[in-house]
């Protein structure tokens, strides 16, 4: 299947800037078609939603588009498909919704893979109510999930844990997991934030009950997203304003939304639609360029795992070859991970350090709370940004 890298980085004005971005774990590169979708939403007359003026239309046309691609990008129910300023707030939302109906004796579990937005919420928010939360682990060697199992109980009420680790890349076995938190009465809350950029998704094979991404990190604007189906938000009853919609999901939506941000968010994923030559829906177009950029993506990633393999005093953290997203984290021998950043940055080479929120993970990995070095790979990524980083880690100064 056709991908042609060199055309799909003319639509991106930010590279023009010379850099090797592998920063995008950390939010993506934006193509020229999102930014223009923004400016013309904001320019263009726009209200608070209806039907009476073209002001009004525009802004219920603009909510609903949203809705529906978000949806062919999921596999998901557009009437379940709820927006807000982040994944990180939507998540605190829907923890402290849940956390009504818990009380003492109730259980939570969650992963120490996670990044800390689908941790903390759910500990707190357990802390409340009185619930139990328990720790699911990972093997530092090799990055994978331990089995949950045996965490589970009638007094389950939620799992919380993520679709790929933003620091390690590791692609826990979702449909396996669901079946034993739904076996248990549970309902199961998956971070879809690090996967979402770099695979096809289908909420219902993977068995989230709730999923979560953001658009800032598949070549959208900054916004979050949580998919679920409308009859199980239809049970839920958030804190609103009195005035404000009680439909679904309209009730979980605080405010007016931010309609720019939403045509930004319709742009990206048509842009993301036709990464690869195709035809049909625009749930088959995604479906056949995320396939095509995830062969691109494995490629590169195969590229960097086996250059940083051959470089003296590199450490690489989980367990390469394993199926998992194209990210890396890294550290040099005798070499603090920050110098190491900087020393890239000064060569044109964004490859950030730290644990990324996932500071449980980075704990876990004996990496404490400053982490390590993250290199993601991108839909805009080559082989000479990867050739590039290889040398720059080579040319590190050392002792």
């Amino acid at each position: 299947m056709t991908y042609d890298v060199q055309t799909i980085r003319a639509h991106f004005p930010a590279l023009d800037g010379g850099a090797a971005h592998f920063d995008g774990p950390g939010g993506s590169q934006v193509p020229d078609v999102v930014g223009e979708a923004v400016a013309g939403t904001l320019c263009a007359a726009i209200a608070n939603r209806g039907v009476v003026t073209a002001a009004e239309r525009r802004a219920s046309a603009v909510v609903a588009e949203a809705r529906q691609a978000v949806a062919d990008l999921l596999a998901a129910d557009p009437a379940g498909v709820v927006f807000g300023r982040s994944m990180t707030q939507l998540t605190y939302d829907f923890s402290r919704t849940l956390a009504q109906k818990w009380g003492p004796g109730d259980e939570v579990v969650v992963t120490r893979l996670d990044h800390d937005a689908n941790i903390r919420p759910w500990v707190q928010a357990a802390a409340a109510a009185g619930a139990t939360v328990r720790w699911a682990d990972f093997d530092p060697a090799t990055g994978e999930l331990a089995p949950i199992g045996g965490l589970l109980s009638e007094r389950t009420r939620l799992v919380a844990v993520t679709a790929a680790s933003n620091l390690l890349g590791t692609r826990p076995d979702l449909p396996a997991i669901a079946a034993e938190v739904h076996d248990a009465g549970a309902l199961l809350y998956v971070d879809g934030v690090h996967l979402t950029p770099h695979a096809a998704v289908d909420v219902t094979a993977l068995g989230a009950d709730f999923y979560a991404c953001s658009p800032y990190k598949f070549l959208g604007p900054h916004l979050g997203v949580v998919a679920a189906a409308p009859a199980l938000l239809e049970t839920l009853h958030p804190d609103k304003l009195l005035p404000s919609a009680n439909a679904v999901p309209e009730r979980f939506e605080l405010g007016t939304l931010p309609y720019e941000l939403l045509a930004g968010t319709t742009a990206a994923i048509g842009f993301l639609a036709g990464l690869a030559p195709g035809t049909g829906s625009r749930r088959a177009r995604l479906r056949a360029s995320m396939a095509s950029l995830e062969s691109h993506e494995n490629a590169l990633l195969a590229r960097l795992d086996d250059g940083l393999a051959a470089l003296p005093g590199v450490t690489r953290y989980g367990a390469p070859g394993r199926h998992r997203t194209p990210t890396v984290l890294f550290s040099v021998e005798g070499v603090a991970s920050q110098a190491v950043y900087e020393h890239l940055g000064a060569q044109g080479v964004n490859a950030p350090a730290g644990s990324f929120y996932a500071i449980e993970c980075s704990r876990r990995l004996g990496l404490g709370d400053t982490g390590a070095v993250r290199a993601g790979i991108a839909p805009y990524t080559t082989e000479d940004d990867v050739d590039r980083l290889l040398a720059g880690v080579e040319s590190l100064p050392r002792g």
